[in-house]
């Protein structure tokens, strides 16, 4: 599996930025992608993921202001992220993995991060 993250800017406190994850090869041990953030200093988080049935889940500090969704025919999973804060600063990576239950598994494939980066 190889996955492609893009989308990343300069932006201003308030503002949005859409992030795309382009998938391609095979992904049949995967059935779910995950955006991660790390910001300096800081452990990688779990933002959003979405399965491919279509269900989301969200971090508590982008619930409400973060949509993930994907485009099967496109292989593509995108990050809409609005009201965004400057806490949000951060390299945003994509991730395949799996779900169980409500738990999500990041297998050991990974985009090329894309950063953000929000001013006040």
């Amino acid at each position: 599996v190889q996955l492609q993250a893009s989308g990343g800017g300069l932006v201003q406190a308030g503002g949005s930025l859409r992030l795309s994850c382009a998938a391609s090869g095979s992904t049949a041990s995967s059935n779910a992608i995950g955006w991660y953030r790390q910001a300096p200093g800081n452990q990688r988080e779990l933002v959003a993921r979405i399965s491919s049935g279509g269900l989301r889940n969200y971090a508590d500090s982008v619930k409400g202001r973060f949509t993930i969704s994907r485009d099967n025919a496109k292989n593509t999973v995108y990050l809409q992220m609005n009201s965004l804060k400057p806490e949000d600063t951060a390299v945003y990576y994509c991730n395949a993995g799996y779900v169980v239950g409500i738990r999500y598994y990041a297998m050991d494939y990974w985009g090329k991060g894309t950063l953000v980066t929000v001013s006040s």
